[in-house]
């Protein structure tokens, strides 16, 4: 975490419970923490589109949930990081649950009819939210918020894993790239935190354009971002497998990945 001494900006003095290595307002007076805000972009724009086509293309309500609950968390992250508020540090963090079990959700309810609903599923869950939510409202210890979300993703982790070795095995390639991405994010994410003293350090004796690349929270925005998204894709791409579509991950440009299919034609 952040030592002490840090500038004062726009927004007073922090108020959140974490204060993470990045210096406050280094860059700009308006934003205390600029590279964990701005790379919360990823989180935000390419979800939506995901929403739009998904809403286009006919899918069930819960895929376009997935991809509005990125852009929430990503929303969330960037109001918590520009004003270091603990309002806007719940609006970062109690997102991330909901968003986990929106994917929790989907990840179960994959080899299912088309359009069903599991009321008990959804009650557990919905649940869960409600008992995280108030636990760490009264407790405010991030590390709580932290373990329950590690729960959720170990779970994610479990069944994705499941399906690519019993279910889909050409999957894997999808499956473990998204895992990958996510595993390398949380690794920075606990370098920046355990080694902060040395990075700041480091930063003050090298070009701004070589420690700016040293911002590993805002690496782990950048690649849980693109992790999760993945982890959408590959979700779907489970999902309408299985209800017989054709789907086939293309690169739009050359770069960002998206799901287009096509149903089978009825005769």
């Amino acid at each position: 975490m952040a030592p002490a001494a840090d500038r004062q900006g726009y927004w007073g003095p922090p108020t959140s419970t974490l204060d993470w290595c990045e210096e406050n307002y280094a860059v700009t007076w308006y934003i205390a923490e600029f590279w964990n805000t701005v790379s919360n972009l990823i989180m935000i724009i390419p979800p939506v589109f995901g929403a739009i086509q998904s809403v286009r293309d006919g899918l069930e309500k819960r895929y376009i949930a997935s991809y509005l609950a990125l852009t929430v968390v990503g929303m969330g992250s960037w109001c918590f990081h520009m004003t270091l508020k603990y309002e806007m540090q719940l609006l970062d963090e109690l997102p991330m649950i909901y968003s986990c079990c929106i994917f929790v959700y989907c990840m179960f309810e994959c080899f299912k009819t088309k359009s069903s609903v599991n009321y008990h599923l959804l009650f557990t869950l919905v649940l869960f939210s409600l008992i995280v939510t108030t636990v760490y409202l009264k407790v405010k210890e991030p590390i709580f918020h932290q373990v329950m979300y590690g729960m959720l993703v170990f779970t994610l982790v479990v069944r994705s894993i499941y399906i690519v070795t019993w279910v889909y095995p050409w999957l894997r390639g999808l499956g473990y790239t998204s895992l990958g991405i996510f595993l390398m994010g949380f690794l920075l994410w606990n370098i920046d935190n355990i080694f902060c003293d040395s990075l700041r350090n480091f930063r003050k004796k090298v070009p701004p354009i070589i420690g700016v690349t040293t911002q590993f929270h805002a690496w782990w925005h950048i690649l849980t971002g693109l992790g999760s998204y993945l982890h959408i894709l590959f979700s779907l791409y489970t999902r309408t497998l299985y209800l017989r579509y054709r789907p086939k991950v293309k690169f739009l440009f050359g770069i960002w990945p998206v799901i287009l299919f096509e149903p089978l034609r009825k005769h």
